[in-house]
């Protein structure tokens, strides 16, 4: 493309943008009171948007009551700074809606606040704040995320998306879940969930060609979660200068890994606790992992680089595990096979307070994980911990959890059925003598 092309491209392209219209909310009858529920009127507007061929939905200054809200293609929600969509704590006013790709699960109904489906290029933005009051809706049973606790955010299958500037806080389970999308973009959020049970901040599941950059994050669940709830891989993700705090796990690819992990880049992430720990559902005060690298459901995790992570505190920072338990992703499904881990490295990790518990790097009998580099990585903690006998356990069906062993034998890295696991320029210090050596190896060459 030459000089004179470009110019042209982008004089249509601000010509596109310059045309197309504002829909104000306030225009189709929002109300700014949350004793009033304008689900309809942003509804309209979003539909008039999208009939029109693309433009903003604008929601003004102010606080307006929502349920269910559907986005169409060609949309930017936009909300200006002082703007609020908070959601209804009546689950009658969350509407359930099926999606194709979900159709072979049990769960082929959810709710949630704001929901797309096979859509393209939508946006949400501006420095207003989408909030769930998702502290209203009671855990029933264990697997009621999204049926009795709606998510705040969810796309499924839809591609060219992006979620810039905005703050979300308060969602009744996952805040926001990206479920078999092509180019997803995320820049600049901040969110906050810690007000129910499975309460992540970020999940992308499935993705293909993903960014996320600089979101703030604290969530009582896992902060930054990959997941691969079906054949689809997460592939070719990048995730970079974000700061983030969990009572479980930092950053997490899985636990839910039935296609995998292909092409994951992510840097310059500073993990810290809460600066709020008036609640706690799940996990350890301090965190339970910084890092947790999981195959269990049969699939692959490969070609994953880790580096530049800042680390105050957590439990057990470093956890990589090849399990087998086995859980398809519909009813019915026989995982017949393990999975594999290969070609991670791990570079340039600073971790300080951490907890007692150690590190570590396991796989199962007759499946080693395999070429994994961990360097330049200094962990320190108190110490103090007793010799510790290498655990009889395989677990090899039992959820993957970096404390599932609780006190690890070595005081820095427990390594089992690994091969070719290179350690160069990796430190551990102890406030007060430990007895267990810095590496326990066993079935690893």
């Amino acid at each position: 493309m030459n000089l004179r092309t470009n110019l042209a491209f982008f004089a249509v392209l601000g010509f596109m943008n310059a045309s197309a219209a504002d829909y104000r909310i306030t225009d189709f009858g929002a109300v700014n009171d949350t004793a009033k529920l304008s689900t309809a009127a942003v509804q309209q507007a979003i539909d008039a948007c999208s009939q029109a061929g693309g433009g903003r939905v604008v929601v003004p200054t102010g606080s307006y009551k929502i349920g269910t809200i559907v986005l169409r293609s060609n949309v930017n929600l936009h909300l200006e700074h002082g703007a609020t969509l908070y959601g209804s704590t009546d689950l009658a006013d969350y509407k359930p809606v099926k999606s194709d790709f979900l159709s072979l699960r049990t769960q082929t109904e959810t709710i949630q606040l704001v929901y797309a489906d096979n859509v393209d290029n939508v946006v949400i933005d501006g420095y207003g704040t989408i909030d769930g009051r998702g502290k209203a809706f009671k855990k029933l049973s264990w697997n009621d995320e999204g049926i009795t606790r709606p998510h705040l955010l969810r796309f499924i299958q839809s591609r060219d998306i992006t979620v810039k500037d905005i703050t979300l806080r308060n969602s009744g389970c996952w805040m926001q879940h990206y479920l078999a999308c092509d180019r997803v973009r995320i820049d600049g959020i901040k969110v906050k969930n810690r007000n129910n049970f499975n309460n992540d901040a970020l999940d992308i599941d499935g993705c293909h060609d993903v960014v996320v950059t600089g979101m703030t994050a604290d969530s009582d669940d896992d902060a930054i979660t990959l997941k691969s709830t079906s054949p689809r891989l997460c592939e070719n993700v990048t995730i970079a200068n974000c700061v983030v705090s969990s009572h479980c796990n930092a950053i997490k690819l899985g636990t839910e890994t039935n296609g995998g992990f292909r092409n994951i880049n992510i840097s310059g992430i500073a993990v810290k606790p809460s600066e709020d720990q008036t609640s706690q559902y799940f996990g350890l005060p301090r965190g339970i992992s910084a890092l947790s690298l999981e195959i269990v459901d049969g699939g692959v995790l490969e070609n994953v680089s880790v580096s530049g992570i800042t680390v105050e505190g957590t439990e057990a920072p470093i956890f990589v595990r090849l399990g087998n338990r086995a859980r398809g992703y519909y009813n019915g499904q026989v995982i017949s096979n393990v999975g594999t881990i290969r070609d991670v490295h791990i570079d340039n990790i600073i971790v300080r307070n951490a907890g007692n518990t150690g590190c570590s790097v396991t796989g199962l009998p007759g499946h080693p994980v395999e070429n994994i580099r961990l360097s330049n990585i200094l962990i320190c903690h108190k110490g103090g911990a007793k010799k510790t006998p290498v655990p009889a356990d395989e677990k090899e069906k039992d959820y993957p959890e970096a404390t599932m062993w609780n006190t690890l034998p070595a005081k820095g890295f427990f390594v089992r059925h690994a091969r070719n696991v290179v350690f160069d320029n990796v430190e551990i210090r102890t406030d007060e003598p430990d007895e267990r050596p810095e590496f326990v190896c066993e079935d690893a060459m």
